[in-house]
């Protein structure tokens, strides 16, 4: 598909498909305008976190701000305060959340997964928070907002707090392109929709595996964290599709449309 020229004027912007596919939080501000639904993708670990709490009956607020903030934030919305990953209680790895009981309410603070949600659900359209686990649910749910959907894988973060693109979340946001092209073809998506749905389809068979040995990966099991990486790389065995409403996110089933 050939945009037509006026488009390539802004070529970031992709405007000329409807699924759309930039990283980050500069990424978000280029697609969230005209988009029907946003879907926020931080395989490791904040999208696993969310759907396998979600997939619960729970809910998670996320929260980027500081210690002090979250935890007059996690009061006031009568919440639990996930801590750090490896301590008791809930946090960042998604293992925390495999017991956690029905109608809990977390606040969960990340650097990029709860950052870019409070970002998306300021700039208006329909928020989802996706994971390899729940990749087809979530484009799906994405889908029945509408048909331009923006996908935005967040990355990690280099020392200088620049952006690393990471293997991850490029696979995360292709299996939700890929998930979206068998509903609708993939004569809409963008070029980048559609390497990130290639990368996808070219990986499917070795999540773990991939997931194990990017850099991300294995910086979690360098810590002890292995359990987190192999539940991050099962792909659609959650039914959950996250959706953030009133600053949380709860499954999209059970939300009341507005």
């Amino acid at each position: 598909m050939t945009p037509p020229a006026a488009a390539r004027s802004r070529p970031t912007a992709q405007e000329p498909w409807s699924v759309r596919c930039e990283w980050g939080a500069n990424g978000l501000a280029e697609l969230a305008a005209g988009s029907d639904a946003i879907v926020i993708v931080d395989v490791l670990s904040f999208s696993t976190c969310v759907d396998v709490a979600v997939g619960r009956g729970a809910h998670v607020i996320p929260f980027a701000g500081s210690a002090e903030d979250a935890h007059t934030h996690a009061h006031a919305q009568q919440a639990v305060l996930a801590g750090r990953r490896g301590k008791p209680g809930y946090s960042l790895s998604p293992a925390s959340f495999a017991r956690i009981e029905s109608g809990t309410r977390v606040v969960l603070s990340s650097p990029n997964g709860s950052a870019l949600s409070a970002a998306a659900a300021a700039a208006g359209p329909t928020v989802f928070a996706a994971s390899l686990r729940n990749a087809g649910a979530v484009a799906r749910a994405a889908r029945d907002c509408g048909p331009r959907i923006a996908l935005v894988p967040a990355g990690e973060r280099w020392p200088d707090e620049s952006l690393r693109p990471c293997l991850e979340d490029w696979l995360g946001a292709g299996a939700v392109a890929h998930s979206l092209a068998e509903l609708d073809g993939p004569a809409g998506h963008s070029p980048e929709a559609r390497a990130a749905a290639a990368l996808f389809e070219a990986s499917r068979l070795e999540l773990r595996a991939a997931l194990r040995d990017a850099a991300s990966g294995r910086e979690l099991i360098g810590q002890g964290f292995a359990a987190d990486v192999d539940l991050a790389g099962d792909l659609d065995v959650s039914g959950a599709a996250p959706l953030l409403r009133a600053g949380a996110y709860g499954d999209a089933a059970s939300i009341p449309s507005r």
